[in-house]
């Protein structure tokens, strides 16, 4: 059966929060990419825009000091498709936008679900310095197939993984798979796992939302990592990528 076509419309970024609408100089970006579905190339549903808000507040609002500006990427359509890997595209063309905007500024790639794996796919790009990637849809794939969720474009990122235990619409053992193999040819891989929470990790959201942007400013502006986060890229499988994220982490963190 023939793909369909794409409707003919671009993608396009959100408008941007943080130190672009604070009329400061942009030194880093984050690149906030919504969850999605495995097909579709119907217009994005708005709610998964909206879901991602919390996010990119949070991450502008924890950088705003060192000139971080976060958009939210508005995709052509809801669905990856096979392999069009439409997201992964359109976060391809986000990263040239952004160089094209801002110049030469590190660039932190933060998603969810299907955001997630546009995320991973996408970090080759030079701008990458980072990927933050929350519940990612990792498909069940044999190891003949394992080439088309890549992992060697992470090679030099900085790369964060986390995961609910009792995430019922993306498993989180593919994604500690997945981390596996990229541990192998990058020891900047750590995954977080947060116990008893689903895919939407609304449960432990405040800790989540700390644990993003203390890694987000730690890549992007060489912060120290607090201290779970450095042990947990410090570690070797499996301990660095099974960290427990615990309650109430990020209470004592000043930023």
């Amino acid at each position: 059966m023939a793909q369909q076509a794409l409707p003919v419309r671009g993608a396009r970024l959100g408008k941007p929060l943080g130190a672009a609408g604070a009329g400061r100089a942009v030194c880093g970006v984050a690149l906030l990419l919504p969850e999605g579905c495995p097909s579709g190339t119907r217009r994005p549903s708005p709610l998964s825009t909206l879901s991602t808000r919390p996010l990119a507040a949070r991450l502008a609002r924890a950088g705003r000091r060192d000139g971080l500006v976060a958009h939210v990427v508005h995709y052509r359509c809801r669905g990856w498709n096979g392999a069009a890997a439409h997201p992964a595209a359109d976060a391809a063309w986000a990263l040239e936008e952004v160089v094209r905007r801002y110049g030469d500024v590190p660039v932190c790639l933060a998603g969810t679900g299907m955001g997630a794996r546009a995320a991973l796919h996408a970090a080759g790009h030079p701008a990458v310095h980072s990927v933050l990637a929350l519940a990612p849809w990792i498909p069940d794939l044999s190891p003949e197939e394992s080439d088309s969720v890549p992992v060697k474009q992470l090679a030099g990122r900085q790369v964060l993984l986390v995961h609910g235990t009792n995430d019922e619409r993306t498993d989180p053992e593919l994604s500690y798979r997945y981390a596996e193999r990229a541990k192998k040819i990058n020891r900047d891989v750590c995954r977080f796992e947060v116990h008893s929470d689903g895919h939407s990790l609304h449960q432990h959201r405040s800790e989540v939302l700390s644990l993003a942007a203390d890694f987000m400013l730690g890549s992007l502006f060489a912060h120290g990592y607090a201290r779970p986060v450095a042990d947990a890229l410090a570690a070797p499988p499996p301990l660095g990528l099974r960290m427990p994220l615990a309650s109430g982490f990020g209470e004592s963190l000043k930023h």
